[in-house]
């Protein structure tokens, strides 16, 4: 590989080790074909992606993505059979948007308390309540939005939302549909085509894939869905017991918190944890190889990974990773899990 793509990479990816001679090929695996170069690049590209989420992650991220919200995002998608991407994507462009939101609203509150405090007051209501009234609208315009980025597949017609809608008893024209839609937009200054954690995990197989993976991409590929599921819809408990684990506190500061976020948002480290804990369900003997082949291409500790990987199963299925019989040590090191856990 090029030595400048290679420097370019960012810190703990190991574009050197990234893919190394097929030693069979992956059967039924779909992604089979793509050439290696194309793969190096893709992955340094979301490295990077991942890298300047983490940096920029702020201290209300992930506050949208609760479970609630997560499950009507997902059963709309399946009522509406989209793929699975789809239904990540709105999430992501959900959660984004709501946070846009929720800050324009607060950056006006200080105005507020400084201006007439009884005429303001109701502007600041007004304000919340517009926000709380057209939650359904703006999660719907997100999901139809995520589908016109998968255009290939199927795009969710005007009429098909407004039906929904309606069923609902929320009662909108096209024109409201519409500005619903551009209102999204610009407030994410038109850059809806967010990075997903399943685009992580693919690009991972692949790479494993080519590396001799000896548990089939295809397997892992379904069950990794499942568990992607499991920790959208799971994602407080799973990310406070990682938080617990790091501090070796059951009470985490407001600080600690804080500084997690970047955790949070980091779906390189969420990616890795999902296929390992897929690998332990099929095959937990290749389990360490397996382990050792994500550590190798993305420069995550094994240690981090092994943490992931035994939150997703105890609050999917209750197991065990390998070597977990003692309780949980507090390493999630090498990641921004050491900021939380120096941060008292």
């Amino acid at each position: 590989m090029d030595p400048v793509n290679c420097r370019s990479a960012p810190e703990g990816l190991n574009m050197d080790r990234l893919l190394r001679p097929r030693v069979g090929a992956v059967s039924d695996f779909q992604f089979g074909a793509v050439a290696t170069e194309t793969i190096e690049d893709t992955l340094l590209h979301l490295a990077q992606q991942n890298q300047q989420a983490v940096q920029e992650a702020a201290g209300r991220m992930g506050s949208f993505r609760e479970t609630r919200i997560v499950e009507f995002v997902f059963l709309l998608s399946e009522q509406w059979c989209l793929e699975k991407s789809v239904s990540y994507q709105a999430v992501e462009i959900l959660e984004r948007f709501m946070v846009k939101q929720a800050e324009d609203i607060c950056m006006k509150a200080p105005i507020q308390l400084r201006s007439n405090e009884k005429t303001e007051s109701r502007n600041w209501k007004a304000l919340k309540d517009q926000l709380f009234n057209k939650f359904i609208l703006r999660l719907v315009s997100c999901v139809q939005l995520a589908s016109k980025l998968s255009f290939h597949y199927k795009i969710i017609s005007n009429i098909t939302v407004l039906n929904f809608l309606q069923a609902l008893g929320y009662l909108y024209t096209k024109e409201e549909l519409l500005e619903s839609e551009l209102d999204v937009l610009k407030s994410l200054n038109f850059q809806i085509n967010l990075p997903t954690p399943l685009a992580y995990v693919e690009m991972l197989l692949e790479v494993l894939g080519y590396n001799g993976c000896l548990v089939p991409a295809t397997q892992l590929h379904a069950t990794c869905l499942t568990l992607l599921d499991l920790v959208y819809l799971l994602h407080e408990p799973i990310y406070e017991s990682l938080l617990r684990a790091s501090i070796e506190n059951s009470t985490p500061s407001q600080l600690q918190g804080e500084k997690f976020i970047s955790v949070k948002e980091d779906f390189m480290l969420l990616a890795v944890g999902i296929i390992a804990a897929s690998a332990f369900i099929h095959n937990h003997e290749c389990w360490s190889q397996v382990v050792g082949h994500l550590q190798s291409i993305t420069g995550i500790a094994v240690e981090s990974i092994a943490e992931f990987s035994y939150a997703i199963l105890t609050h999917s299925v209750g197991a065990n990773t390998p070597g977990r019989q003692q309780p949980v040590p507090p390493y999630l090191a090498d990641r921004a899990l050491r900021g939380a856990a120096s941060s008292t």
